[in-house]
């Protein structure tokens, strides 16, 4: 499990999305570290080497079918309830699949508040009440819903949210649908966020 420990009171939980731990992920990780964060992200997928995204399909059926939400989930828990006591403060934040398992995680009382980049899941999911700080980032729009019904449904539950510019996959550099304005907001944002909450 990679983690950069700067003695921090505040710890940050990574969620990968389906692919694992890749140079986005590694990256995004050593920027929180560079903010003076602890940062912990676990391997949800338990093998060496990431997927590549021209193997999106596979990534995906390897993820629902050996993993799950719900797998995930305990995962998340677990490291939440060997961490709980020696933070002030736990933040969540995920992509994509990550982001619906951070959102899963806001019912959580040790849990500061999550932040989910592109959960399309979460639409799955919008029953639940978070008991936390919540900030959300959707890109203009998704293959698979509509992304204004989705905002619509979640703002009457008090959930920061916001909408960028570009497509899912916007804060990811090595990726054609990288877009860099939107990705430098969406982290300005979700710093202020930290510093707020």
């Amino acid at each position: 499990m990679p983690q950069r420990q700067k003695r921090s009171h505040t710890v940050i939980i990574v969620i990968h999305e389906i692919y694992g731990i890749n140079q986005h992920i590694q990256g995004f990780c050593e920027l929180l570290s560079k903010q003076n964060f602890d940062v912990i992200c676990p391997n949800l997928l338990a093998q060496e080497t990431p997927f590549d995204y021209s193997q999106e399909e596979a990534a995906y059926h390897y993820f629902m079918k050996n993993i799950g939400f719900s797998g995930a989930l305990q995962k998340i828990k677990d490291i939440i309830s060997d961490v709980k006591d020696e933070y002030q403060k736990i933040f969540i934040i995920g992509f994509s699949v990550g982001a619906t398992v951070a959102w899963l995680c806001s019912e959580e009382g040790s849990v500061n508040g999550i932040v989910g980049y592109y959960g399309s899941r979460i639409r799955n999911y919008v029953e639940l009440e978070p008991q936390c700080p919540t900030l959300l980032f959707f890109p203009e729009e998704e293959q698979s819903f509509n992304v204004d019904e989705l905002i619509s449904t979640l703002k009457i539950k008090h959930i920061d949210i916001h909408k960028f510019n570009g497509k899912h996959g916007f804060s990811d550099p090595y990726t054609l649908k990288y877009n860099v304005e939107s990705a430098q907001r969406a982290f300005s944002t979700m710093m202020n966020f930290f510093t707020k909450h």
